[in-house]
């Protein structure tokens, strides 16, 4: 295949369109692609395209798409996932892993015990742009702007989990929940920072229709965990 760029302008085939500065210095300076050459562009919506580069100069890059490529499709369940900012750079990490296994969107929330306060949503976006690349996914991932954790409670998803520590009493039950009802439309699941959630969270969390789930007897990192949960939940809404 190709390589793929990112197009957000994307509209119709055989239209040509400008590349996003970022995207065509990569075109141009990494890969040393020139007029005439075939590549990928996809507009992270959905639709990919083989396109021919037309123009290439320091600053612009024109290409011209023709023709449509199937897409992987996407899981049949919107998830959204929840995350409580990291420390670090864990939270590119999080970014990175639930685009590739099928998020639609990212909210990062403030929890009692969240300790790291960055908040570079414009970065977060770019590493969702870079990871549908790599794993080929022609949807990204919307990145949200941080928010406290109690804006979260009234989500009008039709699922809505709250992953806990092992120890949490009831936590086990949840996932068999999951399993024995009939596949959402749409899911939220929220995961805590570090230091895990308060107790007066889970109680809001649970009063406001969160089921509580854990992935078993081990205590996972906080920015492991997340993925797998949410490949745990495609297995069992049937996506692998």
């Amino acid at each position: 295949m190709p390589p793929r760029f990112f197009i957000p302008a994307l509209t119709v085939v055989g239209r040509p369109v400008p590349m996003p500065e970022d995207e065509a210095t990569h075109l141009r300076r990494v890969l040393r692609l020139g007029t005439g050459d075939t590549v990928a562009v996809f507009d992270g919506r959905g639709a990919e395209y083989l396109a021919r580069v037309e123009e290439v100069t320091s600053r612009l890059t024109i290409v011209r798409p023709y023709e449509a490529i199937p897409t992987i499709p996407e899981p049949a369940v919107a998830l959204t996932v929840a995350q409580a900012l990291l420390k670090g750079r864990k939270f590119d990490d999080v970014v990175r892993d639930v685009t590739m296994v099928g998020a639609v969107a990212v909210q990062p929330i403030l929890t009692a015990r969240t300790e790291a306060r960055t908040r570079d949503a414009e970065r977060w976006a770019r590493v969702a742009v870079a990871s549908a690349k790599q794993c080929r996914r022609a949807v990204v991932p919307e990145v949200r702007a941080p928010v406290p954790f109690h804006e979260v409670l009234h989500d009008r998803s039709v699922l809505k989990l709250l992953l806990v520590e092992p120890s949490a009493a009831g936590a086990g039950s949840g996932l068999r929940q999951v399993e024995e009802s009939p596949s959402p439309a749409t899911a939220l699941l929220a995961v805590g920072p570090e230091g895990g959630w308060a107790d007066p969270e889970v109680e809001a969390a649970q009063a406001a229709g969160f089921i509580a789930v854990t992935l078993g007897r081990r205590t996972l990192r906080a920015d492991a965990v997340v993925v797998s949960a949410v490949s745990v939940l495609q297995y069992i809404w049937g996506e692998f």
